[in-house]
This record gives C-alpha cells, structure tokens and sequence, in this order.
C-alpha cells in the first residue's frame, strides 16, 4: 500500500466516524459554544469565581470531548487528542483545588493548553479534509494557536477577564466548528 492509499484510508476511517458520531460531535459543539459564551460574561462577578467557573468549563469541555473519542481509539492521531483531553481536565482540576492561586499559573496553563489544544485540532482539519466544513475546524484549531501566543505575549499584565475571553473564544470557535461539521456531515 502506497503512502497515498494509507492517508486516503485513514481519511476514510475518520470520515466514517466523524458520520458515526455527527449526534455526539453536534451535542459536544453546543456544549461548548455555551461554555464559551458563559466564560466571556461570568468574569463580573469576581477573580476567585472566574477561576472556579473556569476549572468547571475546562473539565466538562474535556470530558466532552473525551467522549467523542472514543470511537477514535484505533485512528491515527488519536493520542494528540487524547492529550488535549487530559489537559483540559487536569488544568481544570487545578484550577479548582486553588482557585485563588493568582494569574500567572492559570495564564501559563491556558497558554498550553491553548497551544496543545489548536495543534490537535489543526491535525484533524488536515486528517479528515475534504469532509464538509474542515476549513472551520482547521480555522479553529488556528485561532487556538494563535490566542496562546496572544496570551503569551500579554502575560505580565494578563488579567481575568483577558484570560476569560481567551477561554470563550476558544471553547465557542471549536465548539462552533464541531457542531457545524457533525451538522453538515449528517445531512450529507
């Protein structure tokens, strides 16, 4: 089997699950287009409870997209998503056990994971190209890589609310992208 015939095989498999899950992928985008919506308003209220909401939204967006993995285990690339998982939910986790912790350590994990987040969907805008809307996938993996290095460049004077709309723009741009591929996808 030529290179070719492995990357189109291994597109196929990920098109097929992609279809097999549209439901799954479509509920998952909702959620976290709502999650997005909630971090970008909820910062009023105070810096503790912005890192508490925060802990939250990152937990259930991991498990979330957990959860549309699982039938990916047997894809390529899987592992890069599995990560992205992993840090969602443990960045929330410690979020949670400290919420008073300060700025810079939230700032530096959002950083990560906004970086690891944005590389992993960027892959799997290329993996399953040409399925309908992969663009807006490959778009929101972009902006996640981008809103890390702005972020990272904003570090010394990053406050919650910065780094509260960095978090819903990011969970409303993959959120947004998922649902709107399961949503094309399951009406192709």
């Amino acid at each position: 089997m030529t290179l070719e015939a492995a990357a189109e095989a291994f597109r196929e498999a990920m098109r097929q699950t992609v279809k097999r899950y549209s439901l799954w992928y479509f509920v998952e985008g909702i959620l976290l287009v709502a999650a997005g919506v909630l971090a970008i308003i909820y910062p009023v209220i105070s810096s503790v409870s912005v890192v508490f909401l925060l802990g939250w939204l990152l937990i259930v967006s991991g498990i979330l997209q957990g959860l549309s993995l699982v039938g990916a285990r047997h894809v390529p690339h899987f592992w890069l998503q599995l990560i992205s998982v992993i840090l969602a939910v443990l960045i929330g986790l410690l979020f949670l056990r400290d919420p008073g912790q300060g700025l810079l350590p939230i700032a530096l994990l959002l950083i990560v994971f906004f970086m690891v987040e944005g590389i992993s969907k960027v892959v799997f805008a290329l993996t399953i190209r040409p399925m309908p809307s992969w663009g807006w996938v490959l778009s929101s993996g972009l902006l996640g890589i981008i809103l890390s290095l702005f972020l990272w460049v904003g570090l010394p004077v990053a406050a919650v609310w910065l780094i509260s709309l960095l978090l819903g723009i990011e969970l409303i741009s993959v959120g947004a992208a998922i649902a709107l591929l399961a949503w094309k996808v399951r009406h192709s």
